[in-house]
């Protein structure tokens, strides 16, 4: 087992360091590859290993850009060899060390994966150069068209799911301008669980619901699709208050099977000529109200997440008077969980709140993207919730006195 480290005087000093790794038993064969390398004028790291089982720590573990892998090692040999470094090392180049009377070894293991194969005793170092150059670029192609692919692939689901977890507001005579967004709580991630809808039913009330599935992935995120289609067709259905909230909550046990998934959400009913939000919290958190004179959280009465102990059924009503002009911004705690610049401390509803008296308030859309990209740049990262924020906003409400 030996590592060599060189720096070519003849690189260009922006020129590539490869890092090999050379498998191979044969201490002779093993030297006469090292002194090609050197010939080669490439920058490069180089380790060998005589086993399979010896390289298994680099192969896991150590970012290489090339294998040169002899195809007869002593735990190890042929299309077998090449399969177990694919497998341990797939986004690796791999280039195989044939014997002079091997004429379809070579062929083989690039059909197995390899990227090319050189004939020991046939290799020159230019030979060797341009071997390895294009074996690497070929692999790192690859790479690059399975990492845009999964992209493509996720950027799909995320779609789908966004269908069911944003749906487009069904909206009549309101006037109330809706915005709304949603974020998964890491890059490339799926949605979460996440969910938020606005309807007008018949009655000319204008119904809003935003609420978060505990957990993540897809479970949770199929969960929060059939809740918020439950609710949609619910409320469209005449069902209202504590009354939604329980045909909800069995649907959400039935549905979530022996897994143990809960969900938080609040409901809201905004009358319009009324000149009130009606709100019914299940294990979340407030509202904010904003007006001409700021923005703070609202006082509401709590009831219990849905799934937690359905034998309960606790879910109290809060009456709230509206001002002629104003907005009410619903969210999940992915807008709050997240730092607020430090390690140690979170950033909460009155680090939200300071944030947003210093952020412009004329166009609600664009204050909302920016609150969350603040949220975001002050976490830098350490939080990864997924997010979701409804924002209300409306003008000429009847006044109200006393």
């Amino acid at each position: 087992m030996t590592t060599a480290v060189t720096g070519v005087p003849q690189a260009a000093s922006d020129d590539p360091t490869y890092r090999i790794l050379l498998i191979e038993d044969d201490l002779g064969d093993a030297l006469l590859v090292e002194e090609l390398l050197h010939d080669t004028g490439l920058r490069f790291t180089l380790t060998t290993r005589t086993t399979l089982a010896e390289a298994r720590a680099e192969l896991a573990g150590s970012p290489l850009d090339c294998v040169l892998l002899d195809l007869h090692l002593p735990d190890v040999s042929g299309i077998d060899a090449v399969t177990a470094v694919r497998r341990l090392a797939p986004h690796t180049a791999v280039i195989v060390l044939t014997g002079l009377s091997e004429d379809r070894a070579g062929t083989d293991a690039m059909a197995a994966g390899a990227q090319d194969y050189l004939v020991k005793g046939k290799v020159e170092a230019d030979l060797l150069q341009r071997t390895l150059r294009y074996a690497v670029y070929r692999s790192q192609t690859e790479r690059a068209s399975a990492e845009a692919q999964a992209i493509r692939l996720r950027a799909e689901e995320n779609a789908r799911l966004e269908r069911g977890l944003l749906p487009q507001p069904i909206l009549d005579t309101s006037t109330v301008r809706v915005t709304s967004r949603y974020l998964p709580g890491a890059e490339m991630a799926l949605l979460g669980g996440d969910f938020l809808d606005v309807v007008e039913g018949d009655d000319g009330l204008l119904h809003a619901v935003v609420g978060d599935v505990s957990g993540h992935g897809p479970d949770a995120a199929a969960l929060g699709v059939c809740l918020r289609i439950a609710w949609r067709s619910l409320v469209l259905g005449g069902h209202r208050g504590d009354d939604l909230l329980h045909l909800m909550e069995r649907i959400l046990v039935a549905e979530r099977g022996s897994q143990h998934l809960f969900a938080t959400c609040t409901l809201l009913t905004l009358d319009q000529h009324a000149g009130t939000a009606t709100l019914h919290l299940a294990g979340h958190h407030e509202p904010l109200l904003t007006t001409t004179e700021g923005t703070w959280e609202l006082t509401a009465a709590h009831g219990i997440a849905l799934g937690i102990v359905p034998e309960i059924r606790s879910w109290p009503s809060t009456v709230i008077p509206l001002p002629a002009a104003g907005a009410l911004t619903l969210y999940t705690d992915g807008l709050t969980e997240g730092h607020n610049g430090t390690q140690s401390d979170r950033l909460g509803v009155e680090g939200l709140l300071a944030l947003i008296v210093k952020l412009p308030t004329a166009d609600p859309a664009a204050h909302v993207d920016l609150l969350i990209r603040e949220t975001h740049a002050l976490n830098a990262g350490r939080h990864t919730d997924d997010l979701a924020v409804l924002r209300l906003d409306w003008d000429g409400l009847p006044l109200r006195t006393g």
